[in-house]
């Protein structure tokens, strides 16, 4: 669980998942970002949930993730599902900056011009999202 910049601005609870293989949106994020739905293009191909239901999407949009100074164009698979994320971003992203991740220590790190850069995870965030998740 990390804080990315997405379309300019600061989006806490956003989930690395390098199991996945489509970055996702969801409502929340998309309604924050003043998006709407004639921003989106067709994307009409189902998406299998973690709770195994499959996800009929509403479109897809591509907007800008900055991780301090690298910026990479994700298109995004917007949902209308709930989550305790406001986003995941999935390999597609990972490898497009070179991301080495770290479970244990809640920590991504990705090669930049000018060295390493690094992503802190929040552990106690994380916690509460999964809470909010079972809850739910």
């Amino acid at each position: 669980m990390v804080t990315l910049q997405i379309a300019g601005f600061d989006i806490k609870r956003v989930m690395i998942d390098q199991g996945s293989g489509v970055e996702i949106m969801y409502p929340d994020l998309f309604k924050g970002l003043g998006l709407k739905p004639e921003d989106l293009s067709k994307y009409d191909v189902p998406l299998d949930g973690f709770d195994g239901k499959t996800i009929v999407s509403k479109g897809m949009i591509r907007l800008p993730v900055q991780t301090r100074k690298e910026v990479v164009n994700v298109d995004f698979i917007v949902v209308e599902a709930y989550s305790p994320y406001m986003a995941i971003l999935a390999r597609p992203w990972l490898y497009a900056i070179g991301v080495m991740s770290s479970t244990l220590h809640v920590k991504l790190k990705y090669h930049t011009k000018g060295g390493v850069g690094e992503l802190l995870g929040c552990q106690v965030v994380t916690k509460q999202c999964m809470v909010a998740a079972i809850r739910h």
